[in-house]
């Protein structure tokens, strides 16, 4: 974790130093060397949070986008005593966790009804397959009334198995650590997949960064159901992300129960 206690002021981790875990009491350690990112570590084996994974230089970089005091919230459920870190806890009660490792469909869904109004940021590097997987399927998503905004006839198509039932709005980062400096590449921005209204398609938002992160910190964003509002940045001229809209290239076979792609002659 990026913070601990020491002397009772929260303080990331320094060399030499111990602390105390804000969130169950126990002692830890500074775990600061040459590979892996300055942080906090259990000195015995702990069951502090269950949901927490070891965090990477892709993790702390989105972290830092935020106020200290929005980082490593925990929440508790005070009807079940259940408790948990958040990534992020803005000031407009919204949680947004960072995932980069694979995680569970199970404790998907558990922590999207724990935390409720919420935000995942997956990290789209993790697996070679999965940027040229959402380059091969733009090309089927259809336009929408709404700026920026597409259908995605079959999401499957374009994104990770793992994330096509959440509940709750899943930013895909394409670019993780990298920095590039062509506008254009579809890396530089976000996608949104929200949560899917009917088993045949689903809504996906490009966004920016930067206004995905104000969004989140200005309180625009406030519920896991609303969508980007519309503004002014254009999709890219280069590598165009959709074609004019189309005929579906699918369509849902109740007998079989899944979508079927159509012939064309």
């Amino acid at each position: 974790m990026k913070f601990g206690l020491v002397d009772n002021k929260k303080v990331e981790a320094i060399k030499g130093v111990k602390g105390i875990c804000r969130f169950c009491g126990s002692e830890l350690i500074a775990r600061c060397g040459n590979v892996r990112i300055n942080h906090w570590a259990h000195i015995k084996g702990s069951n502090c949070d269950p949901w927490w994974e070891n965090e990477t230089e892709w993790h702390r970089s989105w972290k830092n986008n935020y106020p200290d005091d929005w980082q490593e919230i925990p929440l508790p459920d005070e009807r079940t005593g259940e408790k948990h870190i958040a990534d992020i806890l803005t000031k407009h009660d919204l949680v947004i966790e960072f995932q980069h490792s694979h995680i569970d469909p199970q404790e998907r869904t558990s922590r999207e009804t724990f935390y409720r109004n919420m935000i995942w940021v997956v990290d789209g590097t993790r697996l070679k397959r999965d940027y040229p997987r959402f380059l091969k399927g733009r090309h089927d998503l259809r336009r929408t009334d709404k700026q920026n905004h597409y259908i995605v006839d079959v999401p499957g198509e374009c994104f990770p198995s793992d994330w096509l039932e959440s509940t709750v709005p899943v930013i895909f980062d394409f670019l993780g650590l990298e920095s590039i400096e062509d506008p254009n590449d579809l890396r530089n921005n976000l996608y949104c997949l929200f949560p899917q209204q009917n088993q045949r398609e689903a809504i996906l938002a490009f966004l920016p960064r930067k206004l995905f992160i104000n969004k989140t910190i200005n309180g625009e964003w406030f519920n896991k159901q609303q969508e980007p509002q519309k503004e002014s940045t254009q999709p890219p001229t280069q590598n165009k992300i959709i074609k004019s809209r189309r005929e579906p290239t699918h369509y849902y076979d109740p007998k079989k129960g899944r979508m079927v792609k159509k012939w064309r002659f």
